[in-house]
């Protein structure tokens, strides 16, 4: 054997008593740029990721968002039913304040065709007053007292005062008459009031 042939084979040799063992350069810059890759790639098998707080107020941002959408929405949908609601209201006061007054109507219908008849005719229009106060009283209208009442200005208007030995501030007469709707003044009445 030659000397070559020894040194090849002693190579050999060495090569398989260390075959884990792998002849590499030594460079540092591939290295750092070996371990820069490792440390950016993603592991597949890792722990799950963390949310950065940006994250967490992004996801709160929208569930906000979101919120305040149903919210309006809702509000919008209440304030719908409301307008129709107040709309059914009305148009059912209405229905029955009118059917109050079609027999008002009737009687004016009658008085009307009495007219030839002087006594029919005066009997007729106390039937449509009465008829008309009647249908006011079932909404709630009433009217205010006045003569040999006491004047209360938040229920009379002085349009006239007369000296009177009745009292001060007595009603003597009333001009016209005022009406209140519950606790609501619709009109006060007119009235003449005695003075000293």
């Amino acid at each position: 054997m030659t000397k070559q042939q020894k040194e090849n084979t002693a190579q050999k040799n060495e090569e398989q008593k260390e075959p884990h063992q792998q002849k590499t350069d030594f460079n540092p810059k591939a290295d750092q740029q070996q371990q820069h890759k490792q440390q950016t790639t993603p592991a597949h098998n890792t722990q799950p990721e963390t949310k950065t707080p940006l994250d967490e107020c992004k996801k709160h941002l929208d569930e906000t968002t979101a919120l305040l959408q149903r919210v309006q929405a809702d509000f919008e949908n209440y304030k719908k039913r409301c307008h129709k609601d107040y709309e059914t209201i009305t148009k059912n006061a209405n229905k029955q304040l009118i059917a109050n007054l079609l027999p008002i109507l009737d009687s004016f219908q009658f008085a009307l065709k009495s007219t030839t008849n002087q006594e029919n005719f005066i009997k007729g229009i106390e039937l449509i007053y009465s008829q008309f106060y009647s249908a006011l009283e079932t909404q709630g209208v009433r009217k205010i007292e006045a003569v040999g009442k006491k004047f209360d200005p938040y229920k009379h208007e002085v349009l006239l005062q007369e000296k009177s030995e009745k009292g001060e501030d007595i009603i003597l007469e009333e001009l016209q008459a005022g009406y209140m709707l519950g606790d609501v003044v619709l009109r006060y009445s007119k009235v003449k009031v005695a003075t000293k």
